[in-house]
């Protein structure tokens, strides 16, 4: 199906799968009242992103039981082709993470400090496939 732009309309299981494949996407918070976003590393697994956060940090504070956005995509800019993914959910701390021992793979650059394993159930997710 295709949306009033003539992009295809991707359904809930091509999300996911794209998501699967991408290594960086970009969340969507608010910190002190204005939007922020931050690119991060991340994984795709039991129906929910994982991504590592510092403690102490805007991210991890708005990241405990708050409204994000999280977009991944892959674009070809030579055959004008790619994709995007759109994620809305309510992060939290996750407690339960299984992560821990991938976290400092999935973090930038000193690996030292509180990383904390951060969780966003993917309650609503779109996304659209651009084809030349």
């Amino acid at each position: 199906m295709l949306d009033q732009s003539g992009l295809e309309i991707l359904d809930r299981d091509e999300c996911l799968a794209l998501l699967a494949t991408a290594a960086v996407g970009r969340i969507v918070f608010t910190t002190r009242g204005l939007p922020a976003v931050e690119p991060v590393k991340f994984l795709c697994r039991r129906g929910a992103l994982w991504f590592p956060a510092r403690a102490q940090t805007d991210l991890f504070g708005a990241a405990r039981d708050g409204v994000v956005a999280f977009e991944a995509d892959e674009f070809d800019a030579v055959l004008e082709t790619g994709w995007w993914v759109s994620v809305l959910g309510r992060a939290d701390a996750a407690t339960d993470c299984d992560l821990p021992s991938r976290l400092p793979d999935l973090s930038w650059g000193d690996l030292h400090g509180d990383l904390r394993c951060v969780r966003i159930p993917i309650e609503v997710v779109s996304g659209r496939r651009v084809t030349r």
